[in-house]
């Protein structure tokens, strides 16, 4: 049987990539059914791409049973695309000046699926300062660069880092955690002091793309000893240039506007 040709290329890889991407704009797991009804498939056809997508760990099951979501050969496609856009050329700039500033290193994250990854980093001038590794996965739950962007992120997203917190730490609350978030959103920056590293502390915010969609957090990071007084002066002035730099990138990011 002849593949019926369509604008985009073929029927049956218009079909895969509309699959993914549906996948990729989804905020929860999504089932057969439901992506059956969304693209007006039959339930066949969305079980043997889905089991195609899968075994090339494009996609991956719900732990929780609920549907799939992409898994991690999308996200290291995810990654690649990042390095090959404009993000880390746009933020270059604003990256280095809010170094030469804060005199502290600074970084650029980005959100990859459920995770962040250190995109550029330049670092701070003084002796003792804080190095990251760019490339490596963290999690989205700890770190002030974390939490920001999570902070942004739908609720299923949050669910999952309370869940992981509360398996990785007996004493873990929600309340105050999540009070934290919505702080976070109020004020446009979180503080991590002694949370992912030992005697490491950071001053992080978000940036969005054009419709509002958290992409990723800039900050500014240096041992703790030199962030030690939320009420010191200095460290206000370094939040309010690490909020700055994050508006910045966010608004280099935007398309212009037609004349």
């Amino acid at each position: 049987m002849t593949e019926r040709e369509t604008p985009g290329g073929t029927e049956a890889a218009d079909r895969v990539a509309d699959v993914l991407l549906l996948l990729g704009r989804s905020d929860e797991p999504l089932g057969v059914s439901r992506i059956a009804r969304e693209l007006d498939l039959s339930k066949a056809v969305v079980h043997r791409i889905l089991r195609s997508l899968a075994s090339r760990s494009l996609i991956r099951p719900d732990p929780g049973g609920a549907g799939h979501v992409l898994g991690p050969a999308a996200a290291g496609l995810a990654i690649r695309a990042w390095s090959q856009l404009d993000v880390r050329a746009v933020a270059s700039p604003v990256l280095r000046r809010l170094r030469d500033r804060t005199r502290e290193t600074t970084t650029l994250s980005i959100l990859v699926g459920d995770q962040r990854v250190y995109l550029d980093q330049f670092e701070s001038p003084q002796e003792v300062k804080m190095v990251v590794e760019i490339g490596p996965r963290f999690p989205l739950h700890s770190g002030a660069s974390s939490r920001v962007i999570l902070a942004h992120l739908p609720q299923p997203f949050i669910d999952e880092a309370v869940r992981q917190l509360a398996q990785e730490r007996p004493t873990f609350e929600i309340e105050p955690y999540l009070a934290g978030l919505a702080r976070i959103r109020e004020e446009g920056y979180g503080i991590s002091l002694n949370e992912r590293s030992t005697g490491a502390a950071s001053i992080a915010a978000a940036f969005f793309d054009a419709a509002g969609n958290v992409l990723g957090s800039v900050s500014a990071s240096g041992p703790i000893f030199r962030y030690s007084d939320e009420s010191d002066e200095q460290q206000q002035e370094q939040v309010r240039l690490v909020v700055e730099a994050a508006r910045e990138i966010t608004d280099r990011l935007r398309p212009p506007a037609d004349d």
